[in-house]
């Protein structure tokens, strides 16, 4: 099964990795991102997180089409994005993947978080302390993204 979701409640890793868990596989594979306390020298409050919910929800599924694709033997995915305010050390993104062996589902966290930032509309703008402006920030790995061309 596919479990795809934004929220914008605190993501439950418990919870998220219990979804993707199957008695015919011994692999459970997580990518948790974070937010950090800096950027740039900036000292980081926390991020903010927008999306056009609707395109992004179709992204992520898309991108679950592409892990049965390149994986046939992964068993269960789940991607899980936070919106709106995620405070410093709390998770803006999970990805949990359940295969029988651990290189699929290693294999295939690693590829869902890469093509999620490439290519989920998904926006991220930084608040920093200090009274320092605000900052949206472009997803390098982005295709139309400025710092890429």
């Amino acid at each position: 099964m596919d479990f795809v979701k934004l929220l914008e409640d605190r993501l439950n890793i418990d919870e998220i990795s219990e979804l993707v868990k199957s008695p015919k596989c011994g692999a459970v594979s997580l990518f948790i991102g974070t937010t950090r306390d800096n950027c740039d020298g900036y000292k980081v409050a926390k991020l903010v997180y927008e999306a056009y919910e609707q395109m992004a929800l179709k992204s992520m599924k898309r991108v679950c089409v592409e892990i049965r694709q390149k994986w046939p033997e992964v068993e269960n995915i789940a991607v899980y994005h936070r919106l709106g305010d995620c405070p410093v050390m709390e998770a803006s993104v999970v990805i949990a993947v359940s295969s029988p062996h651990r290189q699929a589902s290693l294999q295939a966290v690693q590829f869902a978080i890469e093509t999620l930032k490439a290519s989920v509309p998904v926006w991220k703008k930084e608040e920093y302390e200090g009274g320092v402006e605000p900052s949206w920030k472009e997803n390098k790995e982005c295709p139309w993204s400025s710092s890429t061309s």
